[in-house]
């Protein structure tokens, strides 16, 4: 499986897919980059005058990438489809929030799968800043749950 096609499989679609491509991928790790754009809605009005990118849209950045594009990749053999008959569920998340992140900033996202079973995901997610400093970090599980198959 190619990196764009993990990208191509995620569930997600503008304005809500904050992966721009995924650029390492093996059975234990995944990294990818976003670029949060200015023209983005949320910056209208989430500190007006000095706009910051959300920790909720950050910890979604993550998830995209560190959780749902590394599942995709693991499931790739399984005839897998978040897009139309499986679904994603958040289970848990521990972040720790340590810089902000601003517009047209271009971050990099890092997951080391701590474990795999039972559809249940669980990584070490650390996002960097440009200067590889890091931005936030945490724990995230999440199940990516088979759907019934059609008829």
């Amino acid at each position: 499986m190619t990196h764009e096609e993990i990208v191509q499989k995620l569930p997600y679609g503008p304005p809500f897919l904050f992966v721009d491509r995924i650029t390492e991928v093996s059975q234990k790790h995944i990294k990818g980059e976003y670029m949060f754009k200015d023209t983005c809605d949320f910056y209208k009005g989430h500190f007006v005058n000095f706009p910051v990118t959300p920790g909720v849209i950050l910890i979604e950045c993550m998830m995209q990438i560190g959780l749902v594009s590394l599942g995709i990749y693991l499931l790739r053999d399984k005839n897998f489809d978040l897009k139309s008959t499986a679904t994603v569920a958040v289970v848990e998340h521990q972040a720790r929030f340590l810089k902000p992140v601003f517009p047209n900033e271009n971050v990099t996202v890092v997951s080391d799968l701590e474990y795999f079973r039972f559809h249940k995901l669980k990584s070490q997610v650390k996002m960097l800043n440009a200067a590889g400093e890091v931005v936030c970090q945490g724990v995230f599980s999440g199940i990516l749950k088979p759907g019934d198959a059609k008829s």
